[in-house]
């Protein structure tokens, strides 16, 4: 008998490597396209998504209080309703305070701003002009950036009215959110394949406790800031003390950025109303805050959550101005927190035994957690 020929595998057209990475580059564009998708499915439908990311920091909020009212035996609707009502006598009370003191010193502060801008005008030149017509001009400016914020959330109707009818619709919704979260992970499992239920399951909760963590730890540096910074503030003197320790408070949801605007506002106003040396006393008293919160505060508060790269952050807020302006800035990080939270835990249940499990954000992935104090 002859012998069978034996046929030679054929050669691959490509490489491995240039496979890899073509493969790799549809998995890119894939997901890509299917977030591109996604951002302009929010920015179409954004008068029904916006309620609900609020609704859902709210309720990362105040969860723990709402449990802590179930612990108690308080019937879980009645304790979303004590929930949300204290939110509104907290929040109500708070934006009393901050707009009161923003109104009654807001004149005061643009006014000390163009004082030290022509000041440093007559050292820096341009600098100076540009800070000078920015203060000028800054009502109009907030006036438009908020409207670009907030337009098209409620067509034909006013700024005001639309925040009112968000903040109502949010707070019915984290009523709901809270009354029935003990069904968030059936309903979560139903919706889920049978076999990928535990995946699914895990990648919410890490997603929620992402940002649960970020909105309570958030919420907490924000308040220490803004109390350091006035106490410091009112010891200098210097004018608007209270209004700028709003301004902290407010802009410390913005990271990094909202930081440096407050400072410099407060370094501003105290150049202008108390001279060189307060305001260098001023500068310090913010730096020394910064530190506090970078070194102490955040690590002790903050060290469980999710941890992302500054320059991540920088890049969520830039997308988030673009989206929706404002309130685009203030979702964009625990949104990105959230979905790091969950390509966190992807990796940490498919990646190889015995390989390291770091999150997108540069720290080792752990169990999924709720912040401090969970």
């Amino acid at each position: 008998m002859e012998p069978r020929e034996t046929r030679q595998p054929r050669e691959p057209l490509l490489p491995t490597p240039v496979r890899r990475l073509a493969a790799w580059c549809g998995v890119v564009l894939l997901v890509a396209a299917v977030g591109a998708v996604g951002v302009w499915l929010i920015v179409v439908f954004k008068t029904a998504v916006t309620p609900v990311l609020l609704a859902v920091l709210g309720t990362a909020l105040l969860g723990p209080l709402h449990r802590r009212l179930v612990q108690m035996k308080v019937q879980r609707s009645l304790a979303a309703g004590l929930t949300c009502a204290a939110v509104v006598a907290v929040v109500g009370g708070a934006g009393y305070v901050v707009v009161t003191a923003l109104v009654q010193s807001g004149d005061q502060i643009i006014a000390s701003v163009r004082q030290a801008a022509r000041a440093l005008s007559e050292h820096f030149g341009a600098l100076g002009t540009s800070i000078d017509d920015l203060a000028a001009n800054s009502k109009e400016l907030l006036a438009k950036f908020g409207g670009s914020a907030a337009s098209g959330v409620i067509s034909g109707l006013s700024i005001v009215a639309e925040v009112i009818a968000i903040a109502v619709l949010a707070l019915l919704l984290i009523f709901f959110f809270l009354r029935d979260s003990d069904r968030a992970v059936a309903t979560l499992r139903s919706l889920a394949p049978h076999a990928t239920g535990d995946t699914a399951e895990a990648m919410g909760r890490r997603a929620f406790g992402a940002v649960e963590g970020f909105m309570r730890g958030t919420t907490l540096i924000a308040l220490i800031d803004a109390v350091c910074i006035t106490i410091g503030l009112l010891v200098l003197r210097v004018p608007g003390a209270v209004g700028l320790g709003a301004l902290v408070f407010v802009f410390a949801y913005i990271p990094y950025l909202g930081a440096f605007i407050s400072g410099s506002l407060a370094v501003l106003v105290a150049l202008a109303d108390r001279g060189w040396v307060i305001a260098l006393w001023a500068l310090g008293v913010v730096l020394a805050v910064q530190v506090l919160e970078g070194h102490i505060l955040q690590p002790m508060i903050q060290s469980r959550t999710v941890q992302m790269h500054p320059a991540i952050i920088l890049l969520a807020l830039t997308a988030g101005a673009g989206l929706a302006g404002i309130l685009g800035m203030l979702l964009a990080v625990p949104l990105t927190a959230a979905a790091f939270g969950v390509i966190g835990e992807l990796r940490k249940r498919y990646a190889p035994v015995g390989e390291p499990t770091e999150g997108p954000g540069g720290t080792t992935s752990g169990p999924p957690s709720a912040g401090p104090g969970s």
